[in-house]
């Protein structure tokens, strides 16, 4: 990955984002494609649309999510003590001891998330799975007014874990679901501006994905494109205690992953599959009965449809503060979808075919 491209990627997947507050990504994203985009705009729910040949035919769009789970501040005890709700999905055992940020008007505040220290707890409560309500956060305030003169109620809070390189391509992060996929459809955008293809390309970085695909939902509907293709995080299968009976074989660093089933157009991922293979890029496949739980959902039932496929990087630890993907696949998924673009023109017809 050329060195400009890792920096705004471990820039954006660093940058706190959670649902609902994605604008500093937003602006991240908005300064890097206006480098290489021939427009780049921000719609009323925050999605950024960097746009190349915006007049061209087809329209395609390329989704990726920005925004990621994360806390917000509900209720401030007496002792000062900050208890908070879930943006997103959570295993409730992950946040326990962890560091965290909570995100304050006037920047960042430091703190730790507590509980009831094992050796207080009675017998019966030292199986259980904490709630995230009995849990809360220590900035190390003295009292309700000493938290209340620097936190308010609705602030977000995320872990303080940043990007980092592991061994043999590898690198762990929170936040991979999904500024991974937002930097995977800004770097397709600029492939595809130094090789232009005849096609409107809209490469979007979505927001609220994480709480009901809403970004995707009005985003698609503005740009009404007749191609789109979600980006995401999937899960790998190679570590221990998956059953790969059920939810199949997915491998970090073996590629990107294309998916089938009825989220999913047929003749978009026979040209995902096509275009792979001329173009010598490693790829998986993965099966989808029904929805995938992504941005292609959104996409796929927009105004009166479009023809829509999902591109996935295998992603270990998926909503843990240590995801961990391989490079490689980043690197090729944005390859692909450059190369996918430059195949389409308009007299192709995506309407399914027996």
């Amino acid at each position: 990955m050329r060195a400009e491209s890792l920096e705004f990627f471990r820039q954006i997947v660093n940058t706190p984002s959670p649902s609902g507050y994605e604008q500093r990504a937003g602006e991240l994203y908005r300064r890097y494609t206006r480098e290489f985009a021939d427009s780049v705009q921000t719609d009323v729910m925050g999605n950024v649309i960097a746009a190349i040949n915006p007049a061209g035919r087809p329209r395609v769009m390329f989704a990726g999510h920005m925004d990621e789970i994360g806390f917000i501040v509900k209720y401030i005890s007496e002792e000062g003590f900050l208890y908070f709700g879930p943006i997103g999905g959570h295993d409730p055992v992950i946040p326990v001891g962890q560091r965290v940020l909570v995100h304050t008007r006037s920047g960042p505040i430091p703190g730790v998330i507590g509980k009831k220290p094992i050796h207080l707890m009675e017998e019966d409560e030292r199986s259980k799975a904490p709630k995230l309500h009995e849990l809360w956060v220590d900035i190390g305030a003295t009292s309700k007014a000493d938290a209340q003169s620097v936190v308010r109620i609705g602030d977000p809070i995320t872990i303080d874990v940043e990007f980092r390189e592991l061994r043999n391509g590898f690198a762990t992060a929170r936040g991979f679901d999904n500024k991974m996929g937002a930097f995977i459809v800004a770097e397709a955008l600029r492939l595809l501006s130094e090789d232009r293809p005849t096609a409107a390309v809209f490469a979007v970085a979505t927001v609220q994905e994480e709480i009901g695909l809403r970004g995707a939902r009005t985003s698609a509907y503005g740009v009404d494109p007749q191609v789109g293709i979600a980006v995401d995080v999937t899960h790998a299968t190679d570590y221990p205690s998956v059953d790969k009976k059920r939810v199949g074989e997915i491998l970090p660093g073996k590629g990107p992953v294309i998916c089938r089933g009825a989220n999913i157009n047929p003749r978009v991922f026979d040209m995902l599959v096509e275009t792979a293979e001329a173009e010598g890029i490693p790829y998986q496949l993965e099966a989808a009965g029904g929805g995938t739980g992504t941005d292609a959902n959104a996409m796929q039932i927009s105004r009166a449809g479009m023809a829509t496929g999902l591109v996935s990087v295998p992603l270990r630890y998926m909503h843990t503060p240590c995801e961990l993907l391989a490079l490689e696949d980043v690197e090729n998924a944005a390859r692909l979808l450059a190369a996918f673009t430059r195949r389409i023109n308009e007299h192709i017809s995506f309407i399914p075919e027996p």
